[in-house]
């Protein structure tokens, strides 16, 4: 009997091995990959936009949710509005210019109310006016009484400011970027530390005594010019509790 070599043998073993596995991997289904999960589709970071009216102005925001109970939100407020008033015999024409831009940290203990530490980043809120004296007629300064000159009447300036940046504080129920649904309505109330208000008055032309004979230019008189800084003085300090600006919001938003 003819034997065949030891080589030979193995190599056909291996030949058989390899036909059977292919066979058999061409019967069996082939395993469809998992499909990829709804929750590793979504954004893990969810983004939520919304407008809103509040003391600070009318404006929008947008927020990022950070955590199941946390986002962060920045937003921006303008609004413009104008009022002419008498003081003291003098005729302001003002305007209120509200501008605003802030970034807060909702933290929601519960389940929609929020407390949201934050910050104006930018304030440019502050009140311009006009003031005007017609001539003929008297006004005070600092509990003095001038006429103003009837061929130069008085006329100037006023202005009021705040602090550029002011940390605030806001409490609320809502949420701009709620974790089941997509629309929203959100409610805050707290307040901005603005600093005190600050005064500045600059007038020209010329003032007269209260009988029209004595009248010098405002300008370079240094009398008048010290009642005028007076003047300043009072109303800063007359605006000096208005260190903190109440914010009051409303506000409707969608989650993407």
């Amino acid at each position: 009997m003819r034997r065949l070599p030891l080589c030979a043998v193995l190599l056909s073993l291996a030949n058989f091995a390899t036909a059977s596995l292919a066979a058999a991997n061409a019967d069996s289904p082939v395993a469809e990959a998992p499909a990829p999960s709804k929750q590793s589709s979504e954004s893990h970071f969810p983004i939520g936009i919304g407008v809103k009216v509040s003391t600070l102005g009318i404006g929008g925001e947008v927020a990022v949710g950070l955590s199941q109970r946390s986002n962060v939100r920045f937003g921006f407020n303008a609004f413009s509005y104008g009022h002419t008033f008498d003081k003291d015999g003098a005729t302001y024409k003002g305007t209120l210019d509200l501008r605003s831009a802030q970034a807060t940290y909702d933290i929601f203990p519960v389940h929609w109310f929020h407390v949201s530490p934050g910050v104006l980043l930018y304030s440019g809120n502050k009140v311009n006016a006009k003031v005007s004296v017609p001539g003929g007629q008297t006004f005070t300064l600092s509990n003095t009484t001038y006429l103003s000159d009837a061929a130069d009447p008085v006329s100037g300036t006023g202005k009021l400011t705040v602090y550029k940046a002011a940390p605030m504080l806001l409490f609320g129920f809502g949420n701009l970027v709620p974790r089941n649904g997509h629309f929203s309505a959100t409610f805050e109330i707290g307040a901005a530390y603005q600093g005190p208000p600050r005064v500045a008055l600059n007038l020209g032309g010329t003032a007269c005594d209260s009988s029209g004979l004595f009248c010098r230019s405002i300008a370079s008189d240094p009398t008048i010019q010290s009642n005028i800084a007076a003047e300043q003085t009072k109303l800063n300090k007359s605006a000096s509790p208005y260190k903190f600006y109440p914010v009051v919001s409303f506000g409707f938003g969608y989650r993407f």
